[in-house]
């Protein structure tokens, strides 16, 4: 079992800046790859980037390339998305998820999820 608990969501203006964090509790993180998610109102939940088990490997979508990292400290069982020249089009509920082993882009493969953390961008 692995629990995941994001932080680090809010309010931010376009153009902005902001890191939301997700730390993992329960045995062997390392074994699991990462990804962070999002759901706007009224729309399906996107991948939005991933990154594999000691963080060698990272995908992104094409919608944030170039203005979001995803990066991972193992030693702290953490994982961060680092979310840099933020458009009002990146509001939405940011969900971190593992999927044990290889990363993937597809919700459904993933093992488990936190609750949420709210980012609104305002224009």
């Amino acid at each position: 079992q692995v629990q995941l608990v994001e932080s680090g969501g809010g309010l931010v203006q376009a153009g902005g800046s902001l890191r939301v964090s997700c730390a993992a509790s329960g045995r062997d993180f390392s074994n699991y790859a990462m990804a962070w998610f999002r759901q706007a109102p009224g729309k399906e939940r996107e991948f939005v980037a991933a990154i594999s088990r000691i963080g060698g490997r990272t995908s992104y979508a094409d919608s944030v390339k170039g203005r979001f990292t995803i990066s991972r400290d193992n030693a702290k069982n953490t994982v961060y998305l680092q979310m840099n020249s933020l458009k009002p089009e990146d509001t939405g509920v940011y969900y971190c998820a593992a999927k044990y082993k290889f990363l993937g882009v597809n919700s459904n493969n993933y093992d488990y999820w936190g609750q949420g953390t709210q980012v609104t961008v305002s224009s």
